[in-house]
């Protein structure tokens, strides 16, 4: 039976992590300040802002939610955005997607500071995320990789199935993937033969959107499985990866849910206080 790669348990070992670092900098005259601008009433959205709100409370970060109508103008929201970007007491802002018609995701999340980027969206810092340098990088590949690190899984040479090519995690892992120098093979639904490529993996990573995608007899014995995906079906909330099955297969293995998205919110947060390093020039 593959060991079970605990997401709750890695995200409380960072959130004490972060508390620490918080406390440092209150010494220091700092309090960390999440910015979170949500546009209409998505009530997925809704609920992801308010969890941030009672997560930062936690830790003591401060927290600032900007809710505006469907309605606005995005001339309006990107002033907004510029306002908070000048605003020196906030060190880190944050958009709920998806957005109401009529908003460009791309010109919204471009409006934001690179500096202040806590989602890593900008530009700017996917391309330090492609040249190797120092940025704010997105929050669900992050967890891919710390979830491997915290389980002492040492990437270097190890070959990686990447199986997803979107924007929010299948691209931007394959960079952090490379940066920790692995071999990285990208898969996805348009992929001939699939499993020729998974069953020769050290390291699955699925991120594709497809329930259950990732069956036992496409995983190597003894393989790391990470699962990214989460899909809603008639029985709840599910993965990528057929668990039940993978499990009796995998050497070890992330749960849906329980593991890859229990990290996110408080990636986001170290992201913060990343950022306000990043915003004084200090060095990582």
């Amino acid at each position: 039976m593959a060991t079970l790669i605990d997401g709750k348990k890695v995200a409380a070992e960072i959130r004490e992590e972060i508390k620490t670092q918080i406390a440092t900098l209150k010494t220091k005259g700092i309090t960390p300040k999440l910015s979170v601008l949500l546009v209409g009433d998505d009530p997925a959205s809704v609920v992801y802002a308010r969890a941030k709100e009672k997560a930062c409370a936690n830790i003591g970060m401060a927290y600032e939610l900007f809710v505006l109508p469907e309605t606005t103008a995005e001339s309006e929201v990107i002033s907004l955005l510029d306002r908070l970007n000048q605003d020196q007491t906030v060190h880190g802002i944050l958009v709920e997607f998806p957005l109401p018609k009529g908003l460009s995701k791309e010109r919204i999340s471009q409006a934001i500071s690179p500096l202040k980027d806590v989602d890593g969206l900008h530009p700017v810092n996917r391309g330090h995320l492609i040249s190797g340098n120092d940025g704010l990088f997105p929050a669900t590949p992050q967890s891919c990789i710390e979830l491997l690190l915290r389980y002492q899984v040492d990437l270097k040479g190890k070959d990686v199935v990447l199986v997803g090519r979107g924007e929010t995690v299948g691209k931007p892992l394959v960079f952090m993937l490379l940066n920790q120098n692995a071999t990285v093979t990208v898969c996805h639904t348009k992929t001939l033969t699939l499993s020729a490529h998974t069953r020769r993996a050290d390291i699955i990573v699925a991120a594709v959107g497809q329930a259950k995608m990732i069956t036992a007899d496409m995983v190597k014995p003894g393989a790391i499985v990470i699962d990214a995906g989460i899909n809603r079906t008639e029985s709840g909330l599910t993965g990528d990866v057929d668990f039940a099955a993978v499990e009796k297969v995998a050497g070890a293995i992330s749960p849906v849910p329980g593991g890859v998205g229990s990290l996110t919110t408080v990636l986001i947060q170290r992201n913060v206080l990343k950022a306000i390093q990043l915003q004084k020039g200090e060095p990582q």
